[in-house]
């Protein structure tokens, strides 16, 4: 990774004491200096009202609390103290539904469990040095969720600038 970490503050929201105690040591291995925790999505959101946070790291259950709703309420909730805030999800459970409903509620990039130094570092590269367009539309709220332009796609949602770079070829 070319940015270097010792200055991104990070909140890792996970209610198991052994994955906050993996995931810092991570980080802390990457140069990371910065590592706030919350156990609940009460705390998670007590910490970004009062903290300059700059990634967050959420488990896809936080005990009691869903990560996905929690997603959900950061991105869309008018009083959300960061709606643009990036989010790692980190889960146990990688199906396609699981995978698609965090999509769906404005994550960033998902990383499965067992989590390793190199998969972190690999979603942080992209977070870091390849940020997403953040898109707000009447059904979604988060980072653009097509990673490429595909020329051949030619329907209602296409994106406005290709459309404007067809519009008006280079002179």
């Amino acid at each position: 990774m070319a940015a270097p970490l010792e200055r991104v503050r990070f909140l890792h929201v996970d209610d198991n004491a052994h994955m906050l105690n993996i995931v810092r040591t991570m980080l802390r291995g990457l140069g990371v200096e910065h590592v706030l925790e919350a156990r609940t999505a009460e705390q998670a959101f007590e910490r970004l009202r009062h903290d300059s946070i700059d990634i967050v790291l959420l488990d896809y259950a936080i005990g009691e609390d869903d990560g996905v709703e929690f997603l959900r309420a950061l991105r869309c909730d008018p009083a959300s103290p960061a709606p643009f805030v990036p989010v790692i999800m980190l889960t146990a459970h990688s199906e396609r539904a699981r995978v698609e409903a965090a999509r769906d509620a404005g994550v960033n990039e998902f990383c499965t469990k067992p989590i390793t130094a190199n998969d972190l570092v690999r979603k942080l590269t992209v977070i870091i040095e390849h940020p997403r367009q953040f898109v707000r539309t009447d059904t979604y709220v988060g980072p653009d969720r097509r990673r490429r332009d595909d020329p051949a796609y030619r329907g209602p949602e296409r994106r406005r600038d290709r459309q404007r770079r067809e519009a008006a070829p280079d002179a």
